[in-house]
């Protein structure tokens, strides 16, 4: 089914839908998957390391890798510029090793684009009071950077019907349970394509993009 050696994967979410924990979770299950690093100018959150969930640089370097040509993709959320290397993804896939990229939806298509045999994934959480309250208790924004994650995350799950899979983070085992369906292309992970997401959780999914 592949055009390269390796599977490209293509995880979306919302801000606080849960992507990196499960992403994490994942990762550590699979020996086989890598997570590409992405660039980014926004500033370290606590616990975060350089090298490990991002590469931290400031403004003016990143524009100069934006000159030199050498991302895959890129996007501004919330003020910060965002960027997958290109060379680290063509490397991977050429290797032969399945690799994840944590990216917006801007960027998903653009890499869609690019590979149109990756598999794309969007993780929608089960309320937007629920996604509010992971906001709220990770206790990194303030009242108004809430109303306007919760806002831009409204627009971004408008999007998923554009994305091959969905996956629903009520509950963090059945997610991560999910997410191991899609990458090792079990039977069961037909349930979760988009089109039957969409049927089987038509008000969810209609409520988020509200």
């Amino acid at each position: 089914m592949k055009s390269f050696k390796g599977n490209l994967f293509i995880i979306t979410a919302a801000s606080g839908a849960g992507k990196t924990s499960l992403v994490k979770a994942l990762v550590s299950d699979n020996p086989n998957i890598k997570v590409s690093i992405s660039f980014t100018t926004r500033k370290p959150r606590v616990g975060e390391k350089n090298g490990e969930d991002y590469f931290f640089l400031d403004e003016i370097n990143f524009k100069k890798m934006v000159e030199n040509n050498d991302f895959l993709e890129m996007a501004k959320c919330h003020g910060a510029f965002y960027g997958t290397s290109k060379s680290t993804v063509e490397e991977a896939i050429k290797k032969g090793e399945d690799i994840i990229l944590e990216i917006d939806y801007q960027g998903a298509f653009s890499v869609k684009k690019l590979f149109p045999e990756s598999i794309s994934i969007f993780i929608i959480p089960p309320s937007i009071k629920d996604l509010e309250d992971r906001l709220h208790n990770r206790g990194q924004d303030s009242k108004e950077d809430i109303k306007l994650r919760v806002a831009t995350a409204r627009n971004e799950m408008s999007h998923l019907e554009k994305f091959d899979y969905v996956t629903i983070n009520d509950n963090f085992e059945k997610a991560l349970s999910d997410l191991k369906s899609i990458v090792d292309f079990k039977p069961e992970a037909f349930n979760l394509k988009m089109k039957n997401q969409i049927f089987n959780h038509k008000y969810l999914i209609d409520e988020l993009k509200k």
